[in-house]
């Protein structure tokens, strides 16, 4: 007799409530090698510090399938003056409390290819989260273009982020207040942020797989038509033996109207070689060089070279645990004012749960 093959299982999604806690910690010993400081009785010394620099606990959860959440606070140094209201001044030296990440998020997997989702609220900025997830060298120090001050890592905004079908890139792009998540909006403009990923050989040979082509825009204005523009090229190559960057960026900045538009450019690139071993640990070299001009005018170039050696520790699921010795030197040329060479070697290490 003829057999009718019977209709495939359904499977609902997952709608029942949940709640997750995570923490993330950076913390260092630093020792400055150059420029030497004079103490409170002139002597010269090298300065060094114990120091936490990053320090988040994570709330992340959902109501159903289509609503998430997560809200972060981070603790970090901040130094300087604050003016409070009513009127006070206090001197502030110490860690404080504040808000890194909080948004909801609409999933559309129902709808678009899965992975797909809209955020509202202070959230990650499209390029330095993508970066982040392949440069995993971020507690040692931010990544090129951030540490030049070019873009913020986090701001209030409204995002959408687009995967394409079978992996073959991604598009994050959205409206955010453009000064970042430690300051409100000043004024009526805002930033238009977008980042386009494509990876042309993720059904090719395996060698070939880990490439990844990236373009980052960012378009703002200071005050109304005092242009703050950045782009961002960028080629990512990751393996299990080595990950590795290349970063070309502009950058035009005009704080009034009447001011210069000052055009800066740059590039870095860097390389992580690992040996991994059976139980999950690994041994990684970092391997990093920043060239910065500020200035595109003239010929100024700060130039950086990072070099460390990590241990990753084994670990299961998520969690990361990573020891680090490194050199992070930076030196100055065709400054109008000198600029001492600065050198420092440190001891990093992370614990992301």
């Amino acid at each position: 007799m003829a057999q009718i093959t019977p209709a495939a299982s359904y499977t609902p999604p997952d709608d029942t409530p949940s709640i997750g806690l995570g923490v993330t910690i950076y913390a260092d010993f630093t020792y400055q090698d150059a420029p030497e400081i004079r103490d409170a009785d002139g002597n010269l010394v090298h300065p060094s510090a114990f120091n936490v620099t990053r320090s988040y606990i994570n709330v992340t959860g959902k109501l159903n399938h289509i609503v998430a959440f997560r809200v972060t606070p981070d603790v970090v140094r901040q130094s300087g003056v604050i003016t409070l209201v009513p009127p006070d001044v206090i001197t502030n030296d110490s860690l404080i409390f504040r808000i890194k990440y909080a948004y909801f998020q609409f999933n559309l997997d129902d709808w678009m290819t899965k992975g797909t989702w809209v955020r509202f609220g202070i959230q990650q900025t499209p390029f330095l989260d993508y970066t982040e997830g392949i440069y995993r060298y971020r507690f040692q120090g931010t990544t090129f273009t951030e540490r030049e001050g070019l873009y913020n890592s986090a701001d209030g905004g409204a995002s959408m982020f687009y995967k394409f079908p079978n992996n073959y890139g991604e598009i994050h792009g959205g409206v955010y207040n453009g000064e970042g998540y430690t300051k409100v909006d000043p004024n009526d403009q805002k930033a238009i942020e977008i980042r386009g990923t494509v990876r042309p050989f993720v059904q090719s040979r395996p060698i070939l797989r880990g490439i990844s082509l990236t373009g980052f825009f960012f378009g703002d204005n200071y005050i109304r038509d005092s242009e703050r523009t950045r782009a961002v090229a960028q080629v990512t190559y990751q393996s299990n033996y080595v990950n590795a960057g290349w970063d070309y960026v502009t950058a035009h900045d005009q704080t009034n109207i009447t001011a210069r538009d000052i055009k800066s450019q740059g590039w870095g690139v860097w390389a992580t070689p690992r040996k991994p071993f059976a139980n999950g640990s690994s041994v990684e070299a970092l391997l990093r060089y920043d060239h910065f001009n500020p200035d595109a005018a003239t010929a100024e170039a700060r130039p950086r070279t990072i070099l460390g050696l990590a241990y990753w520790f084994p670990h299961q699921g998520n969690m990361q645990c990573t020891m680090m010795l490194d050199y992070d030197g930076q030196t100055f040329s065709n400054f109008p004012t000198a600029q001492l060479t600065q050198k420092k070697f440190a001891i990093h290490g992370q614990i992301i749960y």
